[in-house]
């Protein structure tokens, strides 16, 4: 019984992918504007979808319009996380757009955490999305009138962004990472994690404890240090034409600092030279990984981290079927 509705939970979830999944690159600016980077902003276009599917099969009437109501969910996950937090003011969400350097969007202008979760959200679909007020209203959940107020009182608090302060404490744990994924040598890797350690492939796969991590058929482990996308996977994996010009060669993990945080860049070769395809964040405990999050099924944040670190980089999708 536990297999069959595993299989009919997960044909339900990529049926709903077919209709929703076209809309996660908007879906990722509308939360990059939101949230204070990339990696929240992920974490809440994962969260977003999930709530999404599971709030569709409870829904009395039909959702016409998917984008709006995206929008929604994603907001009022915002919106309650937000004033659970009580967030402190000073810290910057920043402008999603990738084309952009970071120092352009964030002269040009970025909402403040000043501003109050509802006034935010209101700002960024109507000065951002160029949304109308009713879609703003209805995207809220609240009225025309109240949409009016939030934009005047918003409009009146954006000031410049501070700086950010760095956090250097994981880079002795992420270079210890680096020579045992590069050497090869799987023991010396997951004798890295405490025992408590989650390892995650984002929207994919969570394990817990290194035995899972380190599992010849099922680790994300062993699968990141020996993955080949020259070949076809029976199993899933990136699709054929996301994987042309890439050799027969598994990837080389690096640690870079983003925004004052140290990052591992997966770079895997290909027929032009190098590129990264996977970016991951961890968390150390001393000299021991607590946690480690591979982002390589996200394209918004590949793009993202490495248009900022200005290093060559390609997607993988969305998807792993």
């Amino acid at each position: 019984m536990d297999d069959q509705l595993a299989a009919t939970v997960k044909g339900s979830w990529h049926q709903f992918l077919e209709t929703y999944e076209p809309l996660r690159p908007e879906l990722y600016r509308y939360c990059r504007y939101l949230t204070r980077s990339p990696w929240d902003a992920e974490d809440l276009v994962q969260d977003a979808m999930a709530r999404a599917f599971v709030t569709l099969g409870c829904l009395a009437q039909e959702v016409t319009n998917p984008r709006a109501w995206l929008y929604r969910v994603a907001s009022n996950l915002w919106i309650n996380r937000a004033r659970r937090r009580r967030e402190v003011p000073g810290a910057v969400p920043e402008e999603a757009e990738t084309s952009e350097p970071r120092v352009t969007r964030e002269a040009a202008g970025t909402l403040l955490v000043r501003l109050s979760p509802q006034e935010r959200a209101a700002v960024v679909l109507k000065d951002v999305f160029d949304m109308t007020l009713e879609e703003v209203a209805e995207t809220l959940s609240t009225t025309v009138g109240a949409i009016k107020a939030a934009l005047h009182r918003g409009r009146g608090k954006l000031i410049a962004p501070e700086p950010e302060e760095p956090r250097l404490s994981e880079r002795g744990a992420l270079d210890a990472f680096c020579d045992a994924f590069n050497a090869r040598d799987l023991d010396r890797l997951t004798a890295l994690l405490l025992d408590t350690a989650t390892v995650e492939i984002v929207g994919l796969v969570t394990e817990y404890g290194p035995a899972a991590a380190r599992d010849p058929e099922t680790g994300s482990f062993h699968g990141m240090m020996h993955g080949d996308l020259s070949r076809d996977d029976p199993r899933g994996g990136v699709a054929s034409e996301l994987r042309r010009g890439v050799l027969p060669a598994p990837p080389r993990a690096e640690a870079r600092v983003h925004r004052g945080e140290p990052v591992l860049l997966f770079w895997y070769a290909h027929e032009d030279g190098e590129a990264v395809r996977a970016v991951a964040r961890v968390e150390a405990e001393g000299d021991r990984l607590a946690s480690v999050r591979n982002y390589f099924f996200t394209p918004d944040v590949i793009a993202e981290v490495c248009g900022e670190l200005a290093v060559p980089w390609r997607v993988n999708g969305y998807r792993y079927w």
